[in-house]
């Protein structure tokens, strides 16, 4: 579903990704875990149209999506979850999924209890206002908005940072079932080992811009191995 091929990118002059190559199959969680500044967030905005690559090519689906604006590449099936979350917080809970099914055209009491049955915690706050949320009920949110377009790759940036321990199971459990059952593409930026362990089928390691090692998932308990390749522990 997705090719990565050679790609470069950077800030102005400050290259910051150097010759990433990763293939991505339809159905399949990979998880990816580095040190902080080590281009994760630049990948994943690199891969959603977010910020132009200087060398190498993205495809998706068979269709070469390197030079393609966001919008472009979401009409074909790609949606990006970014770190803070971005929901619109002055609409309500109700607003901000009628704004996630705006690319689909759907308007309709259904449309939104389908979203509802797969994040069932968000049903008695359609009222409020997003803003007002708690940050794991923003993330749910957040999640719930972007696979209102129906995706078939979901990018994922820290999606548990600053969320309490009962909302992490439940995205964890929820992202893994609509794996299963839709066969929704993900790849997920976490420094939760706990996390990507449960979501991801396979984790990669980025480091000084370029990936490095697989880890198998039974390693990702091995506290030295992963603060030798990510700086973080379980």
């Amino acid at each position: 579903m997705l090719t990565i091929q050679g790609l470069s990118a950077g800030y102005g002059a400050i290259p910051v990704l150097h010759h990433i190559t990763a293939t991505i199959a339809a159905g399949e969680s990979v998880g990816i875990l580095g040190h902080n500044g080590m281009g994760k967030t630049t990948l994943l905005r690199c891969l959603i149209g977010a910020l132009r690559v200087t060398a190498g090519s993205v495809g998706f689906e068979g269709h070469d999506v390197t030079r393609l604006a966001p919008h472009a590449r979401a009409r074909l099936g790609m949606a990006y979850v970014p770190q803070g979350r971005e929901i619109f917080a002055s609409l309500s809970t109700l607003d901000n999924l009628r704004m996630g099914l705006v690319k689909t055209g759907e308007r309709s009491k259904d449309a939104i209890d389908a979203l509802l049955a797969h994040f069932p915690r968000l049903k008695p706050l359609l009222d409020r206002p997003g803003g007002s949320l708690s940050g794991g009920e923003q993330q749910l949110l957040a999640l719930a908005r972007a696979l209102a377009g129906k995706p078939k790759l979901l990018l994922l940036d820290e999606p548990t940072e600053g969320i309490q321990p009962s909302i992490i199971e439940e995205i964890g459990e929820t992202l893994t079932r609509l794996r299963d059952e839709l066969g929704l593409t993900i790849v997920l930026v976490e420094q939760n080992l706990d996390f990507i362990a449960t979501v991801s089928q396979r984790v990669l390691v980025i480091k000084r811009g370029q990936l490095g090692a697989e880890i198998p998932r039974e390693h990702l308990d091995d506290l030295a191995l992963m603060s030798e390749y990510t700086g973080v522990h379980a």
